[in-house]
């Protein structure tokens, strides 16, 4: 190949190449520019209804006997005898003997006594018959009035005296006799044991702590703000009864188990706690430990920590949000017929825990919105995911068009 070809041939390959891209970038279609759509933001919403709603009021609580004592060494001396019953956690029935004290110098004091009184009454019969002869000596011999000695009034009055105090002593030494066994005041439990058998005790010694087991009571604080959905009586009508008190259903966990107790409110604190800023109220429940036949529920341990549960006033008519529906302490967003989301004012009942309880600003059937949305404008288009019934611990979704 001759010289002058190497150089031409080269051109005219780079020249249909040229001419063919030219071609291929004219026969290219046109692209045609489209806006990119933004779908509105999605949103979870919820559809509203009124109902009547009962506005209890929670509160904690510690169980304490309604009475507790301590027994009481009355006399002294040493104890012969313990009741079984009289051990901690031990039950009992009013007027069962818990203890006994060695009552033998009670006894021959007893006696003596006796024995003093029956004394005096021979001083006084005999005291007695020379006063009525010295008065029948007088009128036979005596001129004028006779003299209160003289009728022998001040031994009279002496040996009476002496009569009532050996009755004393004596009524004294029964007392005593009688003090030595201690007894229970009423069916109750032993809470500590102080002394046992063979000890000497003086007057005065603490024995043991007991209390009742008829009725447990709890001092319940509710705040000021919460009082106003109880039916409490605060003392201001002293005619009212507190048997109509609200009632309480205590809620409380032993041995890894949940009971519930009933009781119910049965007074109001004399004032308010300056501390808490709250005002207590006591609960009182009968027969805490099921000892009556008529009692089915579980015992109720005394110093357990229950959280109660305390029936309060019916709202009627009322619409319940969950607390993250609620923007600014009294605004919500509703989505309108048009999908757009609407700034709203409500009158807010109650705030309790995770719900809001309104009285106005909305009507059955509208939607409102849960979700937490940062920035919102009036009039926002939105989509919805509608919030239906839970099932199975988790909200059902619904998306609406």
């Amino acid at each position: 190949m001759s010289t002058k070809a190497k150089i031409i041939l080269p051109l005219v390959v780079l020249a249909v190449g040229g001419l063919a891209a030219v071609a291929i970038v004219r026969a290219r279609p046109k692209v045609e520019r489209q806006e990119t759509a933004v779908p509105p933001p999605l949103v979870r919403v919820i559809e509203v209804g009124r109902e009547d709603l009962r506005l209890d009021v929670i509160s904690q609580g510690t169980v304490a006997p309604l009475v507790e004592s301590d027994l009481v060494a009355e006399v002294g001396g040493r104890l012969d005898w313990v009741s079984p019953s009289f051990a901690e956690g031990g039950f009992f029935r009013r007027g069962e003997t818990l203890l006994r004290i060695d009552d033998r110098d009670y006894g021959v004091a007893l006696s003596q006594a006796e024995a003093r009184v029956a004394q005096a009454r021979v001083r006084l019969e005999l005291e007695l018959a020379e006063a009525e002869l010295a008065r029948q000596e007088w009128e036979d011999l005596g001129e004028g009035d006779p003299s209160s000695l003289a009728l022998r009034e001040p031994q009279l009055a002496e040996t009476r005296a002496a009569l009532q105090a050996a009755e004393g002593t004596l009524e004294k030494a029964r007392l005593d006799l009688e003090r030595t066994k201690i007894a229970a005041p009423f069916d109750g439990r032993v809470m500590s044991k102080l002394a046992d058998l063979g000890q000497f005790v003086s007057r005065g010694t603490r024995l043991g702590t007991v209390y009742s087991t008829e009725a447990a009571e709890l001092r319940l604080p509710v705040s000021r703000q919460e009082l106003v959905f109880l039916d409490v009586d605060l003392g201001i009508n002293e005619e009212s009864s507190s048997a109509d008190g609200p009632a309480v259903e205590l809620r409380g966990t032993v041995g890894g188990h949940t009971y519930v107790w009933n009781a119910r409110v049965v007074r109001a604190g004399g004032a308010f706690d300056p501390r808490t800023r709250m005002l207590p109220l006591f609960a009182r429940v009968e027969d805490p430990f099921g000892r009556l036949a008529s009692s089915t529920g579980p015992p109720l341990p005394m110093g357990l920590f229950v959280e109660a549960e305390i029936a309060g006033r019916l709202a009627e008519d009322v619409i319940v949000l969950p607390r993250s529906a609620v923007r600014d302490g009294d605004q919500v967003l509703v989505v309108d017929d048009d999908s757009r989301l609407r700034f709203r004012s409500i009158d807010i009942l109650r705030t309790h825990r995770d719900e809001v309880v309104v009285e106005g600003g909305l009507e059955s059937g509208e939607l409102v919105c849960v979700s937490p949305l940062e920035s919102v404008v009036d009039g926002m288009a939105v989509r919805t995911l509608l919030e239906t019934e839970p099932d199975a611990g988790q909200p059902a979704l619904e998306e609406r068009s």
